[in-house]
């Protein structure tokens, strides 16, 4: 973090020893999404200690907060998520989950460090701050999708809010980096799930029936053929089956096959001809194999396309620990907010090979050290300034 580390300010510095204690006391309590009752307790004392007055609360468990300054300037929204993942947690930390099959796998726990490090930054810096500033601590990202719900309730609509700006760490990238690009750089995605109904039988007699297992088969290659043959090379989608769940015993020919999977795509057009094309193809193929089948789609988050003056904002201000990175199948539901208001979502590097912190995010062993998160701090201090001269 060489490079990083003299582009930090001594003042934002002070902050590591607070920030890792927040990081650390949040990572002891993971909650899921809607259900981050004792986090939204955490949130808004910090924001009290903060000398924060004027909070709103939002879907039960999320908190918006505002800070007014005396500079002219842009009303400039922050965002963190603050949900945990269904996951059991296999780091060894000292100050692992304390709650069996939740834990912070996503590094929301460092996102939540990092914009309350931002706000006691402001607190003590209070000449920083232009025009007004938002702070959106929202439940629920990993799902049901807390950013298309806030922005249901109206309130940084009524807050004025014109800019939106959020961060995400992010393993594949080394630390001490930052990364970004302009217009797609995260995937807009659906849950599908197909349910082939056949005929069921005794599976020595199998002419009497309609194996559904083998419709199945047939739908899952058949289905494979779209990205090959209807998608141009050149448009990124993927199309993955996770799950397969059918059959009653081995001697008798399955009368329901339940396909769960996933779909990604970086443009709307080709997304919606993705949709068209696995509900016509997953019909038709059933019925050749003499089974009906059932097409679900849960339609979720939309692409991450950063507003490219934002971007190049970001990239002055981070000077050299700034890259460009390439586009993600991921989904993130930062995307929600950026369908109103022009936004800018960006990577935060954590990557450390020498002390092994290299293990994906929504793994059971995802690690990290919290001085990372001061480049996160610096950078959204930078990006006031940045953000209000374009």
């Amino acid at each position: 973090m060489e490079t990083s580390e003299r582009m930090i300010d001594a003042e934002v510095k002070e902050l590591e020893e607070l920030v890792t204690t927040m990081r650390r006391e949040l990572h002891q309590i993971p909650e899921l999404g809607l259900q981050e009752k004792q986090t939204a307790a955490y949130i808004r004392q910090k924001l009290s200690t903060f000398g924060i007055n004027e909070t709103y609360e939002v879907l039960g468990t999320g908190t918006i907060a505002v800070l007014r300054g005396t500079k002219l300037g842009k009303t400039l929204a922050f965002r963190s998520d603050i949900d945990a993942l269904p996951v059991t947690e296999q780091t060894g930390y000292s100050f692992a989950s304390k709650t069996l099959g939740k834990m912070h796998a996503c590094g929301h726990d460092g996102h939540m460090a990092t914009l309350l490090g931002f706000i006691a930054y402001l607190h003590k810096h209070p000449e920083k701050i232009q025009g007004t500033l938002v702070f959106v601590f929202q439940p629920a990202e990993e799902g049901p999708g807390g950013a298309e719900l806030i922005m249901k309730t109206g309130i940084l609509q009524k807050l004025g809010v014109e800019e939106i700006v959020g961060l995400h760490v992010f393993p594949d990238l080394p630390a001490g980096k930052i990364a970004c690009r302009p217009g797609a750089m995260m995937a807009r995605n659906a849950e599908v799930t197909i349910t082939i109904k056949g005929v069921s039988t005794h599976g020595a007699q199998p002419q009497l029936g309609e194996d559904a297992i083998v419709a199945a088969g047939g739908v899952i290659t058949g289905l494979n053929s779209i990205l090959a043959r209807n998608i141009g090379p050149l448009d990124n989608v993927v199309l993955t089956f996770g799950t397969i769940h059918g059959g009653e015993a081995m001697n008798i020919v399955a009368k329901e096959v339940v396909l769960h999977g996933t779909m990604r795509a970086f443009d709307d057009a080709v997304y919606d001809e993705v949709v068209r094309r696995i509900d016509l193809l997953a019909s038709e193929i059933a019925k050749g194999y003499g089974c009906e089948a059932e097409v679900v789609f849960n339609h979720m988050y939309r692409v991450v396309n950063n507003d490219p003056k934002m971007v190049r904002t970001l990239e002055k201000v981070a000077a050299d620990y700034y890259e460009e990175t390439l586009p993600y199948l991921i989904a993130e539901d930062f995307s929600m907010y950026q369908q109103e208001i022009p936004g800018m979502f960006f990577f935060l590097g954590i990557r450390d090979e020498a002390k092994g912190y290299t293990y994906p995010l929504h793994s059971s062993k995802m690690k990290f050290d919290e001085v990372n998160l001061l480049l996160g701090i610096q950078t959204y201090v930078n990006l006031i300034a940045g953000l209000n001269e374009i």
